[in-house]
Order: structure tokens, then sequence, then C-alpha cells
């Protein structure tokens, strides 16, 4: 067991899913919110590890569904200066435990990092908004 720290988007339907998977393997989950926290470069940064700038963001963010923000399009500092600036645009979740720093939830990445031992549903989507798929069957 070990001390998450999970910065989330409240209310998030992923993120609740998220935190009681990450519960049920028996680690202590402390939330924060990730839209009132006050983001640095220098500590959101660790987050994104080496992953490229792409994956630094959320594909269901208003401003890239509209196409007014495009990841590819952007180098890391402007990156950077755009997810501070509008935190509905970093990618959920932020998980620290120690120094550790990540951004995401991939099953497989969390369950060899700190372990899911023992926990259903492993194979679930947790990534994607399920409110974005129901945007999209119904139109």
């Amino acid at each position: 067991m070990v001390k998450v720290i999970f910065y989330e988007k409240p209310g998030c339907i992923n993120n609740t899913k998220q935190k009681a998977l990450l519960a049920a393997a028996g680690h202590q989950v402390e939330a924060g919110n990730l839209l009132t926290e006050n983001w640095t470069k220098e500590r959101l940064r660790p987050f994104f590890g080496d992953l490229p700038v792409t994956e630094w963001f959320n594909r269901s963010a208003p401003a890239i569904k509209s196409g007014a923000i495009i990841p590819s399009e952007l180098d890391e500092e402007t990156a950077l200066n755009l997810t501070i600036a509008d935190p509905l645009l970093i990618r959920r979740p932020l998980i620290q435990v120690g120094e550790v720093c990540r951004v995401g939830f991939d099953l497989e990445a969390i369950d060899a990092w700190i372990g899911l031992h023992d926990v259903e549903n492993k194979n679930q989507d947790l990534e994607n908004c399920p409110r974005s798929h129901e945007a999209k069957r119904s139109v």
C-alpha cells in the first residue's frame, strides 16, 4: 500500500472510478482539485515525464475538441503555459507517489508501478471520458 496523491477534476466519472480502483487495491488516496491547484511550470512539468506534448492534453477539453488548441502544433513551453492558464486542458489524473509523478491512468502502467492487486474490472476504459462517447452516439 502506498499513499497516492491524485489530482482530479471533481465530478469526473472516470476520476471517481480511478480513485475507487486505487483504494480497492489497498492504496491510500489523497485527492486534490486539478482545477484549483496553484500550478507552476516547475510543479506541473514532472507529471508529463518524457511523454510527447500531445499526450499532456485532455482530448475532451472544449478548446481541444473545437480545434482552438491543436496539441500537435505546440512546443513544450507553450503547452505548459496553456495548461497552467486552463487546467481543463490537462490530461487527467495527475498522480504522485513519493517523488514520482505521472499523468493519465493507463491500467497496465499503474499496475506495474504501484500495483492493482486483486482488483476486478481492470479491463475497463478509464482514460477516455464516457460523456464523450455518449455525445458521439447521440449525434
